[in-house]
């Protein structure tokens, strides 16, 4: 049984990810200093699947308390790297905070993998590498465009850090370039959990159903789309974290081209957003309360995924279509809301 360290392990993405590695025969460790999630998610692996999950409270900043958890569990096999602060428009008001962390957090994970010499290295990227794309569905092909975000920039300039990297020291990594991760997992233990307002459509959507936000807005109506909202690939959690596992066994399996190959992970689907709201109230059969505010910065027109590629190569299917998504994101925010009372 391979152990595989988990970076954000209890984040949205990497809870979820977690899961789905134990269910394939994976051992897991987690790294997470909580400052962006609780340890709610680690109960939830746990009911999930029986597994109880060490997480370090390690900041990836810190180099010496980075390097400690690497000496203390000598045989990490891979690492998936999630730990990253995720929020456009915040990343547009505080640039230098995602510079910092996003970037400094991998190269320390990175000097980690020098080091100790951990063969396996998968890196969540972002559809954002693509800025404005000048056609969509866009392929791993398409030209690396100026990031629309200092976010977007911290993707890129992590992309070439894994790239260099697996070069140099001979890691097989793979990048994934996700497009918008929704939903939560079936069970009801496990979904989004956004500290303050949430920065993401579905939270959103979901908090305003449920009360607790009071209304919606919907960042601009006048973009050249077929309703003038922003284009998006929506695509279930569980779709994407089964996508992790499925890279781990392709490089463990040797598969890879290259030291650094890329996928990317979406439905393949453009949906508004104002498409998204009404999926929603379609399966909630709650009418949303939502208004059209101005554009948002950083925010590109449309963009979806061509993901021919990763259901080829990783034998990646995608099992849950939007209103799926919608569907469980709402039970999940149910539940939460039940679990307070």
């Amino acid at each position: 049984m391979k152990k595989i360290l988990v970076t954000g392990g209890c984040g949205y993405i990497g809870s979820h990810t977690i899961v789905d590695l134990i269910e394939n025969g994976f051992e897991v460790i987690s790294i997470d200093n909580n400052s962006r999630s609780g340890t709610d998610a680690l109960k939830g692996i746990e009911l999930i699947t029986g597994k109880k999950i060490k997480n370090y409270k390690v900041d990836l900043k810190n180099f010496d308390e980075t390097q400690a958890v690497f000496q203390e569990e000598r045989n990490i096999a891979g690492i998936i790297h999630f730990a990253a602060y995720k929020a456009v428009g915040e990343s547009v008001q505080e640039p230098l905070l995602y510079y910092e962390n996003n970037l400094f957090s991998l190269i320390n994970l990175m000097k980690c993998v020098k080091e100790f010499s951990v063969p396996y290295f998968v890196f969540s990227s972002s559809c954002t590498v693509y800025g404005n794309p000048d056609s969509i569905p866009v392929t791993e092909t398409f030209p690396i465009k100026k990031a629309e975000s200092p976010y977007g920039a911290t993707k890129q300039m992590g992309e070439d850090i894994v790239r260099d990297c697996s070069n140099a020291y001979e890691t097989a990594s793979i990048l994934l370039r996700y497009f918008n991760p929704v939903g939560a997992h079936p069970s009801n233990h496990l979904g989004e959990l956004p500290i303050g307002k949430p920065m993401n459509l579905v939270p959103a959507i979901t908090q305003t159903a449920i009360g607790k936000i009071p209304k919606l807005t919907v960042y601009g109506n006048d973009y050249p789309t077929r309703d003038g909202s922003c284009i998006r690939d929506f695509i279930h959690v569980c779709d994407i974290a089964h996508a992790h596992t499925l890279a781990l066994q392709y490089l463990i399996e040797q598969k890879n081209k290259t030291y650094c190959d890329v996928f990317n992970l979406g439905t393949g689907n453009g949906v508004t957003v104002l498409e998204a709201i009404h999926a929603f109230e379609k399966v909630s059969g709650v009418k949303l309360n939502y208004e059209i505010g101005a554009r948002r910065p950083g925010d590109v027109v449309a963009i979806y995924a061509n993901n021919e590629l990763a259901k080829h190569a990783l034998n990646w299917h995608i099992q849950y279509n939007l209103e799926d998504m919608m569907r469980t994101a709402w039970a999940w925010e149910q539940h939460l809301a039940k679990s307070k009372k």
